[in-house]
């Protein structure tokens, strides 16, 4: 098997219980940045009978990647739920929260705020000339 598979399954098993990563910053901690679909297609090569907790994994708008009809997103939403994560009224998880490590998304919900607070500035601005 592919050694950075095993890298990325032993990232996995690091996410606690009650937390979720995203699959880029699965990708950045087991040394391979920007290879994030790399994590996905890893994650859908395991055997049935594994001990990564797959469903902690979800995309970087925290939202389950699956289709919502897929089987597979039906269960991954259970076992979160189980876990105690929460899923707001459109879907997503709130990364500032559940993400894990909490210091990768700390900087990220950090930025996306400067990017709103940017964008709602430069509107103000116009209604203002």
């Amino acid at each position: 098997m592919n050694p950075f598979y095993h890298r990325i399954y032993r990232v996995v098993r690091h996410i606690p219980k009650g937390r979720v990563a995203t699959y880029g910053i699965i990708a950045r901690l087991a040394g391979r940045p920007g290879a994030a679909r790399t994590v996905g297609w890893a994650l859908s090569a395991l055997p049935e009978d594994n001990d990564v907790p797959w469903w902690r994994v979800i995309n970087a708008a925290g939202r389950i990647s699956f289709s919502g009809q897929d089987h597979s997103a039906v269960l991954q939403r259970a076992l979160l739920l189980r876990e105690g994560v929460r899923f707001a009224p459109g879907g997503a998880v709130n990364l500032g929260t559940f993400g894990w490590p909490s210091e990768a998304y700390d900087s990220a919900v950090a930025s996306h705020k400067r990017a709103a607070s940017t964008r709602r500035s430069r509107r103000l601005k116009g209604l203002r000339t």
